[in-house]
């Protein structure tokens, strides 16, 4: 009997729906992803062709440059020619590449960043350095940098930027935001002036010497505001051990990988206003910033490609208030001489072995003189003892009042000063002191005070600021029983010596 194939018998039965429906929902579903790969694909391929921040290449179009400098400069550091790079904060800003190109020589791109920590800067600098370009480096290095960063204070840090993972970079391919400066720039571009557009161009980027307003009305408005904000700052200061070893991490380690590489570190010169207020508010960072000139030169020398310069004792910049829009930042002019002192190696800027402590010695004395009229005029008041010249008598803060300039000082500083002992009433503003057989009593705001019962007369009545006495000094040191001799002014300096 022949075989029989037996069939298997057909269902009587449909599939179920919901079989259906899982093949369906997968169609769907392997629609929607290759729908979403080839949409991310066209975006990708779109952002990196249009490129607002430049970071895939320069731009095949008139550039718009961004001035969100995280963001911007690790595509210029990508793709710029350049053979020298600006390192710094904002005090770096306003340098122009062609004046550095004329005093360094070569081929210069500012890779500055507002407000940046020592670690930011280093990240910038390692983007550079991968490219094989770098022969020089302008860095001007402050205090504050060194502290521990905090790289979200100013929005998300853009970390993706800085290496050379390219499966990373999502974060810029899908990033609106750039699309929209780009747009917000062109549409501004579309309507500027020559003079604005000059402004945007590469050579002024980040610049802002012409967007501001300087003079010593808007640097004494700071200076009075951070004798008030910047009360217990110092309470907050890292140790030292800390800012030395973001130095190390930071800014050392990038000098010793690059032995080819010629540095110009430079200390950028503030108000000498900036200085006192961390003097009288901020102890550890005075202090600790004065510490770590000696301790990086001692880093510094040990490097023959690195060449440190001091601009911060430059009394003809930092006493004038004309020169600044706040306590801090110089205008242009001072970048231009910077970049001039630097590339014909001034000696008098240059630190050595022979002068890195008279640097700091200078600058003590330069914070320790300076005082302030009311019309934000600074001068370099000294006060010396007779007894020892070498010594000066210090004062936590220094004004001048009246035409001839008479110097205020707080009263019981200069009653400890003068060897007398004071009592203050503060309901009636009233201070007495007893020097031997001689009591003075004067009170605030009076032109007319008593020695030993009998009237006198104050040329320059006593002052209360920010909550102390300022006192007449040169009255009181006489009133007293000294005798005080005191130099003719020349331009900025005003000498008085006190003799018991």
């Amino acid at each position: 009997m022949a075989s029989e194939e037996i069939l298997p018998k057909r269902s009587r039965f449909p599939k179920p729906r919901r079989t259906v429906s899982i093949r369906a929902s997968k169609r769907m579903l392997a629609g929607f992803v290759s729908g979403s790969l080839v949409f991310a694909a066209v975006a990708v391929a779109f952002m990196v062709f249009i490129d607002p921040l430049q970071y895939y290449h320069k731009s095949w179009y008139t550039p718009v440059f961004s001035n969100e400098q995280r963001y911007q400069n690790p595509g210029l550091a990508r793709n710029y020619d350049y053979d020298t790079i600006i390192l710094g904060s904002s005090m770096t800003e306003n340098f122009l590449p062609s004046v550095v190109d004329e005093e360094l020589g070569g081929k210069t791109l500012k890779l500055s960043i507002r407000g940046s920590y020592a670690q930011e800067q280093y990240d910038i600098a390692q983007v550079a350095f991968r490219t094989g370009k770098v022969k020089q480096v302008l860095w001007g290095l402050d205090y504050f940098a060194l502290k521990p960063a905090d790289l979200d204070a100013q929005g998300p840090y853009p970390h993706y930027l800085y290496d050379d993972k390219f499966w990373n970079d999502y974060k810029y391919w899908f990033n609106v935001t750039p699309y929209r400066e780009l747009a917000e720039g062109l549409y501004k571009r579309s309507s500027a002036t020559e003079n604005a557009k000059r402004l945007k161009s590469l050579e002024y980027l980040y610049n802002w010497n012409y967007y501001v307003v300087y003079g010593k009305k808007y640097a004494m408005k700071t200076y009075q505001k951070a004798l008030t904000d910047e009360a217990g700052f110092g309470n907050n200061e890292e140790p030292l051990e800390v800012v030395q070893n973001n130095f190390t991490t930071y800014v050392e380690s990038v000098i010793k990988a690059h032995p080819e590489t010629q540095f110009y570190i430079y200390y950028p010169p503030y108000s000498i206003l900036r200085q006192a207020v961390w003097r009288d508010l901020n102890i550890p960072r005075y202090e600790q910033q004065l510490t770590m000139k000696k301790w990086m030169y001692e880093r510094f020398k040990q490097y023959p490609n690195v060449k440190v310069y001091d601009f911060q004792t430059e009394a003809e910049w930092t006493f004038n208030l004309d020169l600044f829009k706040d306590l801090s930042h110089h205008n242009m002019n001072v970048n231009t001489w910077i970049t001039r002192a630097i590339g014909a190696d001034d000696a008098k800027y240059r630190v050595t072995d022979a002068n890195v402590d008279q640097f700091v010695t200078d600058l003590r004395e330069q914070v320790e003189d300076v005082a302030v009229n009311a019309a934000g005029d600074l001068l370099r008041v000294p006060v010396r003892l007779a007894d020892d010249p070498s010594k000066p008598a210090t004062f936590s803060a220094k004004v001048l009042r009246g035409q001839s300039n008479e110097l205020l000082v707080p009263g019981k500083e200069a009653a400890s000063v003068l060897g007398a002992e004071m009592t203050y009433d503060a309901a009636t503003k009233t201070m007495t002191l007893i020097r031997g057989d001689r009591e003075l009593v004067i009170t605030a705001g009076k032109n007319e005070a008593t020695l030993n019962g009998a009237s006198v007369a104050v040329s320059t009545p006593v002052e209360i600021v920010g909550g102390r006495s300022m006192v007449p000094l040169v009255f009181f040191a006489e009133t007293l029983g000294w005798k005080a001799e005191t130099s003719a002014p020349d331009t900025m300096t005003k000498a008085i010596t006190l003799q018991p």
